[in-house]
C-alpha cells in the first residue's frame, strides 16, 4: 500500500486527502517512482478548484512535479532503469498521473535525470519553472543581452526562474511584486530592478529604468486589469506572454496600446513545448547544463512534510512565498 494524495470534491485546500491505495504498477512506456519530494505549482491549486485546463475526474490524483528513485520499469522503456534518480516533467495529465504521494507512475518520457549536485528537494523544483520561463523568454521571445523584461508575480517559482534566465542571458530583469517586503529577496535572486506595484506606477518606473524605451518582453501569469498596465510599460513591437489566469474574471484586451505600439499579446503554456520530443530534449539540455554549472539554482522557499499537504496548499494561496514550495516524503 502507498499513501496517495487525492481529492474527492473540488474546493479549497481542505479537500485534499491522504488515501491508502495499492502500490501502482507501471504499464507500457511507464516508470514508477519512490517519491522523495514534491514541488507545488499554482496549476495544481486551479486543478483542485476545478478551474484548470483539465477537468478532474473524482476522486482525482494531483501533482506535476516530483523527485524520486525509479523502483519499477514498465515494458518498452529504454534509457531508464531501477535505481535512477529522476524528477518529473509536467508532460502528462495531472489527474491521471498525479505525483502527490509516496509512489507515482509517470510516462517514461516525463522522467528526467537531474544533476547529482542537486538534492531531491531541488530536483522537485526544476522542470515546471524553468521550462515555462524558457519557452516564453528564450524559445519564443528570443531573449537577448540588454533586453528589458518585466516579470510579474516575480516571487513565484516561475518568476524566480525567469529572473535567473534573464541574468544568464545578460538581460535586464524588472521584477514586480505587490509586497514591499519581498524587494530585497528578489534583488538577491538576481533581479536588476524591483517595482512594488501597490506603491509605484509600473509604466512610469519601467520607462525610467529603460530610459524611455519600455520593456521588450513581459512575462505574466495574472492578466485581468494588470494587462493594460503592462501594455503601457511596453516598448514598440514588444510581446506580452500570458502564461496563467490568476485573475478570476474576464480580461480586457488593451486595444489602443496594442495599436499604438504594435504589441503582441500571446497566450502560452509549456505544454506547447513538452509535447514535441525533439524540442523537449533540446530544452532539457539547455537547462541541465546550466543547473550542473551552477548558473541556475532552484530557489526553495519552504518545505512541508506530506502529512501537511493541506497546510502547504494554504501557504501557497497566501502569496507569502519567494521561490518554490516543496513537500517532502
Amino acid at each position: 500500500m502507498a499513501r496517495i494524495v487525492r481529492f474527492h470534491e473540488t474546493g479549497g485546500p481542505e479537500v485534499l486527502r491522504i488515501d491508502e491505495l495499492p502500490l501502482p504498477e507501471p504499464g507500457e512506456g511507464e516508470v514508477r517512482l519512490k517519491v522523495e519530494a514534491i514541488g507545488l505549482n499554482r496549476a495544481e491549486v486551479m486543478f483542485r478548484r476545478g478551474q484548470y485546463l483539465e477537468e478532474p475526474e473524482l476522486p482525482s490524483r494531483i501533482g506535476y512535479e516530483a523527485a524520486g528513485v525509479i523502483d519499477a520499469v514498465g515494458p518498452g522503456v529504454t534509457g531508464l532503469r531501477v535505481g535512477d534518480r529522476v524528477s518529473t516533467i509536467p508532460a502528462f495529465s495531472v489527474g491521471k498521473y498525479g505525483v502527490y504521494g509516496e509512489s507515482a507512475v509517470v510516462p517514461a518520457y516525463a522522467a528526467a535525470h537531474y544533476p547529482e549536485s542537486l538534492s531531491p528537494v531541488e530536483g522537485a523544483a526544476i522542470w515546471m519553472q524553468y521550462i515555462t520561463a524558457y519557452g516564453a523568454l528564450v524559445e519564443y521571445g528570443k531573449l537577448q543581452a540588454g533586453d528589458a523584461v518585466v516579470i510579474t508575480a516575480a516571487s513565484s517559482s516561475v518568476g524566480r526562474a525567469a529572473i535567473e534566465l534573464c541574468r544568464d542571458a545578460g538581460a535586464v530583469a524588472i521584477a514586480t511584486t505587490r509586497i514591499a517586503g519581498k524587494r530585497q529577496a528578489l534583488l538577491d535572486g538576481g533581479a536588476s530592478q524591483v517595482v512594488v506595484t501597490d506603491a509605484e506606477d509600473l509604466a512610469a518606473r519601467v520607462m525610467e529604468i529603460t530610459e524611455g524605451r519600455g520593456a521588450n518582453l513581459c512575462f505574466d501569469p495574472v492578466a485581468g486589469p494588470f494587462l493594460a498596465k503592462l501594455a503601457d510599460a511596453c516598448a514598440a513591437g514588444a510581446t506580452i506572454f500570458e502564461y496563467g489566469a490568476l485573475y478570476p474574471e474576464a480580461t480586457a484586451y488593451p486595444l489602443f496600446a496594442a495599436l499604438r505600439k504594435g504589441l503582441t499579446v500571446r497566450g502560452y503554456t509549456l505544454f506547447e513545448l513538452v509535447r514535441q520530443p525533439a524540442t523537449l530534449e533540446r530544452i532539457k539540455g539547455y537547462i541541465s547544463v546550466r543547473l550542473a554549472s551552477g548558473r541556475l539554482k532552484p530557489a526553495i522557499d519552504r518545505t512541508f512534510p506530506l502529512e501537511e499537504i493541506v497546510e502547504a496548499h494554504r501557504y501557497m494561496e497566501s502569496n507569502q512565498q519567494n521561490g518554490k514550495i516543496v513537500v517532502t516524503v
